[in-house]
């Protein structure tokens, strides 16, 4: 189902999407939780990336777990199947991480909402929601970088050198 997209491998695509909107979620996130007298502003955007970076991350995974097992078919081993091996590693903690994130970012929204619909919650849930958001976004970001980083290497390698 992954596998192309207009002739193209479906994977070698999608993944310019996440590395747009993993960190985007983080950034607009953060700003969420750094700026409070903005919140009403960065609500709507970050609930929209909550949604769409996972699923961007979902699609690179699945996508890229087909582009895998046609390089296996192709007869990759060896020292470049490590290397895939590993980047598909990070791919999955990357997705792990992201999902993660999203969970607590809408968690955090609801908190620091005041909507009355909102469950009325201890004072201390909005601040451990935020330390929570800020550890999982700078996870996701390291893992977009290492993924991304040994994608790049696998495709580019000394390519510039």
């Amino acid at each position: 189902m992954f596998e192309k997209v207009l002739g193209l491998p479906g994977h070698v695509l999608v993944v310019h999407a996440v590395v747009v909107f993993v960190p985007l979620l983080v950034l607009l996130a953060v700003a969420y939780i750094a700026l409070p007298r903005f919140r009403s502003r960065l609500d709507w955007a970050v609930v929209a990336l909550a949604v769409v970076a996972p699923v961007t991350a979902w699609i690179a995974e699945e996508s890229g777990e087909a582009f895998q097992e046609q390089q296996i078919a192709r007869g990759f081993s060896g020292e470049i199947l490590e290397k895939i091996n590993e980047h598909a590693e990070y791919g999955g903690l990357l997705l792990r991480y992201t999902l993660g994130l999203a969970v607590a970012v809408i968690l955090l929204l609801v908190a620091t909402s005041g909507h009355p619909r909102a469950p009325k919650l201890p004072r201390w849930v909005p601040p451990v929601l935020s330390v929570v958001v800020v550890g999982l976004g700078v996870l996701a970001v390291v893992y977009t970088w290492l993924a991304g980083h040994s994608g790049a290497e696998m495709v580019w390698g000394n390519t510039f050198d």
